[in-house]
């Protein structure tokens, strides 16, 4: 995620703790979303669905701040 950003996340994560926890929670909803899809854990379409949003949203944020503070 973010090649582009790749020692400024390294950075962050040891500086920033909201970003950590942002970091932390895309992380753990993306691999729950592929235990998920590999039939590991039982769940609906819509289940799956509204995690990748969730997801989505995560990484939006992390996006945000990566641009601010590369700026």
């Amino acid at each position: 995620m973010f090649p582009e950003f790749r020692d400024l996340i390294t950075q962050l994560k040891t500086t920033d703790r909201h970003f950590l926890r942002l970091f932390d929670q895309h992380n753990t909803l993306d691999q729950k979303i592929k235990n998920l899809e590999a039939s590991i854990s039982p769940a609906t379409h819509e289940e799956i669905e509204t995690l990748k949003k969730e997801k989505l949203y995560l990484k939006d944020q992390l996006y945000t701040i990566l641009k601010g503070a590369s700026a």
